[in-house]
């Protein structure tokens, strides 16, 4: 296929002279961006009235300078970037400094979805990969996004839900669900021991995107033959809850937000 074809020349001179600004060159004259950018002092003046018209461009009447609308450009594509995306390098990051497997999922319906993962070993007899669901009500992940929802949506999934021992210790009773609920609700994390299956911990916190709200939850998981509750709550936990951190004060940076 041809590369030329579809190309919009002046598109692409236009973002050369863009691009022709830099630290080095942040104010210049007409007859500096036509030598910057290899343009006739015509063409220039054309894509310069342009940019200035548009506002990307301000101008003295004779020096030349990008205005702060420019950033727009580079938060589109900010904007554009996923969860598993931003997520990601934090997971990796955590994982490495526990050495244990770390994921980050959603809720959907009743259930959670993995949306980023970085395995460090096979801990479960089912291979988790992206797009794998589970009940949320007997994974950590699951339970403190239970717990971030309104009462009155709480209380309307308790009341739907059907609860199956899934591992020996899941809990199948509907009034100890909604009490561990409101425990993870006020501690802020989640610790879950083989609920979902034998000899599996893991231990999860929420990730806080724009305005506070809880968009996804992060965890560790671990052996329950290798790891004790205790080491699980005070080793991992602090690592976690810092990569939760990094990941909501990402997703707000590029929504243009505070958490």
């Amino acid at each position: 296929m041809d590369d030329t074809v579809g190309f919009v020349q002046s598109l692409a001179r236009g973002l050369t002279v863009i691009r022709a600004f830099d630290e080095s060159r942040p104010r210049m004259t007409l007859s500096e961006v036509a030598r910057a950018t290899n343009l006739s002092r015509a063409a220039a003046r054309r894509f310069l009235h342009t940019l200035v018209q548009m506002g990307y461009v301000s101008t003295d009447g004779r020096v030349f300078a990008l205005t702060p609308r420019v950033l727009e450009l580079g938060f589109s594509y900010l904007s554009s970037i996923s969860l598993p995306e931003i997520a990601q390098p934090h997971l990796e990051q955590l994982a490495s400094q526990v050495d244990e497997s770390a994921s980050v999922s959603v809720l959907d319906g009743d259930d959670i979805v993995y949306v980023a993962r970085v395995p460090t070993s096979r801990i479960m007899t089912v291979s988790i990969t992206i797009g794998t669901r589970f009940p949320a009500y007997a994974t950590s992940m699951g339970r403190v996004l239970l717990a971030s929802l309104p009462n009155t949506d709480i209380e309307s999934y308790l009341d739907r839900v059907r609860i199956e021992s899934l591992g020996p210790r899941t809990i199948t009773d509907v009034d100890a669900l909604r009490k561990e609920l409101d425990m993870i609700r006020a501690r802020g994390w989640s610790l879950v021991d083989q609920e979902l299956e034998a000899g599996l911990r893991s231990i999860a916190a929420p990730v806080h995107g724009p305005g506070g709200r809880v968009v996804a939850a992060a965890n560790v998981s671990s052996h329950a033959g290798r790891n004790g509750p205790e080491h699980v709550r005070d080793v991992l936990l602090p690592p976690l809850l810092e990569a939760t951190r990094r990941m909501g004060a990402d997703l707000c940076a590029v929504s243009g937000t505070r958490s």
